[in-house]
């Protein structure tokens, strides 16, 4: 019964998850990768919010943190010329705070409300169309750009004003405001596609993301070694050919540079690979965790597919295996209820053929007894209903004990035990589960009687019909002696007779709980057969 109930509850969820694609996924697993991007049945409304806070707070603190490197370039690592001198401390303590301040606000909305203003279908629940996909996918572009401009501009700016007071202040401004700029930018790209997941994956509905700046998973690498790599050692390498040019550059001032560099690129550096692995492992973790469901047993995992890199055709490769797995295993379950579960995990381990093989088993005929009687003096509609729970009995009996339902014959079932799964004591099973459906059948299904008959003997078990299409089945005398008794069982008491060989052949216990009667020669059969009825 427990094997028969779990089965059936698994074919219920197999489809019911069928029937409904909506991308669910366990509540034990960021649908997004983290938690921080919300969940796919999130209103729009508040995945709008949550995205332009997380934006804004990542470009601020990058920014911030932006700033205070440059500081500490144009302050610590080249202290000469000093930008307190009088000659340009107006500039140090009225002109960069004023700058920089501007900057900040500026383009902190301005790269936002962009972002936002591509995502807006989003935002309005519209369908995205392929333009609506494109804007997506270039909008970390679009906001980069936004800050590259405002940092450009700054340096040049500000390296001007400097530069017209005294033209050593020109190299260490250009150096200490356009590095650090341009990585703060970077990462702020590489952060601005994690924050736009939600959109992202609803815009891969379209179809494949667009082509474009550092697309793919090596493109980003290549990205992050360019910009937490490359441009420190640039820096680096700059610095030391401005000791070798700027004469009043100390060596205990060149040793400061290299070190207020070394923590830029430690600092940037780690930040971006931090962004880089979030990027990456997350959506590996999201197909990690779904594949350990799967392994487990539940086949109604969807996962959002949000990356727009290989990592996404990962996901989506996940999603297309799970959809054939439910497939598969509806078509399993099926199969299983037309011809037994034994018989269809035995078609799917070996490549069945047509032929057979002889082996001993056990067999129960099952009979209605009156059955013309009934169809014809109930409605239709009601003698299905009640056939329903005839059998419903009868295969639950079998299926316990361990037999396979072989065929339904109208109001007849024929089972058998010991094929195609070999069984420790055939008849013991058979008789076992005649006595059981015939107890159940009085008390669950009084409007009508049944014979039952059993047998036990060699049979020839295996596929029987054409080559495109064939079944299952036993052939043998014990299935004719079955059905004879049957047939004889419908005039005793009882309805339920057994040949006393299958109950020689039981355990004692079984046997113990039969008794033998009259030797009767049943029709088609030239030896007589000695009955044996229950206790």
């Amino acid at each position: 019964m427990t094997e028969k109930k779990s089965t059936a509850q698994r074919l219920g969820r197999v489809l019911e998850s069928v029937t409904n694609q909506s991308g669910r996924v366990s509540a034990a697993t960021p649908e997004y990768g983290s938690w921080i991007l919300g969940r796919v049945s999130e209103s729009q409304v508040r995945r709008r919010i949550r995205i332009q806070v997380i934006l804004t707070t990542f470009v601020i603190i990058a920014n911030l943190i932006g700033m205070g490197v440059a500081t500490l370039v144009v302050t610590v690592a080249f202290p000469s010329p000093n930008v307190f001198e009088p000659d340009v401390r107006w500039i140090t303590f009225i002109a960069v705070p004023a700058y920089l301040f501007g900057a900040l606000i500026v383009g902190t909305f301005w790269a936002t409300y962009r972002v936002m203003k591509n995502v807006r279908w989003s935002i309005e629940e519209r369908e995205p169309t392929l333009e609506d996909q494109h804007n997506t996918f270039f909008a970390p572009w679009r906001l980069t750009r936004v800050l590259l401009v405002l940092w450009g501009v700054g340096a040049i700016v500000l390296t001007t004003m400097y530069g017209l007071a005294d033209t050593q202040f020109i190299p260490k401004w250009a150096l200490g405001i356009s590095f650090p700029g341009i990585v703060v930018s970077a990462s702020c790209y590489l952060f601005t596609e994690f924050a736009l997941r939600p959109v992202a994956a609803q815009a891969l509905e379209v179809g494949p993301p667009p082509r474009r700046f550092a697309f793919g998973v090596m493109g980003r690498i290549m990205l992050v070694w360019a910009l937490g790599s490359g441009v420190p050692v640039l820096g680096i390498l700059l610095a030391a050919i401005f000791s070798l040019t700027l004469e009043n550059l100390t060596p205990t001032q060149f040793a400061w540079a290299i070190v207020v560099l070394a923590l830029f690129a430690l600092l940037f550096g780690f930040i971006l690979m931090w962004i880089l692995s979030w990027l990456t492992v997350t959506p590996v973790r999201v197909v990690r965790a779904a594949l350990n469901r799967v392994e487990q047993g539940d086949l109604d995992t969807n996962l959002v597919v949000f990356d727009g890199t290989e990592l996404g055709q990962l996901q989506r490769g996940f999603n297309s295996m799970v959809t054939g797995l439910r497939e598969r295993e509806r078509v399993r379950a099926l199969f299983g209820q037309h011809v037994g579960r034994e018989v269809a995990a035995l078609a799917e381990k070996e490549q069945p053929e047509l032929g057979g093989e002889e082996r001993p088993a056990a067999v129960i005929f099952v009979d209605i007894i009156g059955s013309t009687q009934l169809v014809t003096s109930r409605p239709a509609v009601e003698v299905v209903e009640l056939l329903n729970r005839f059998f419903a009995v009868v295969v639950d009996e079998v299926d316990r004990h361990h037999g396979l339902v072989n065929k339904f014959e109208g109001d007849a079932v024929l089972a058998v035990f010991g094929a195609p799964v070999t069984l420790d004591n055939a008849e013991e099973e058979a008789l076992a589960a005649a006595r059981a459906m015939a107890d159940r059948l009085r008390v669950e299904v009084p409007e009508c009687q049944a014979g039952i008959g059993v047998a036990a003997g060699q049979v020839v078990a295996g596929n029987v019909g054409a080559k495109d299409r064939f079944e299952y089945t036993v052939i043998g005398e014990p299935v004719n002696e079955a059905a004879r008794l049957c047939e004889l069982s419908k005039t005793v008491d009882g309805h339920i007779v057994a040949s006393s060989a299958t109950v020689a052949r039981a355990g004692e216990g079984e046997g113990a709980r039969w008794t033998l009667g009259e030797t009767v020669t049943l029709r088609g059969h030239e030896e007589p057969t000695r009955l044996a009825v229950p206790v």
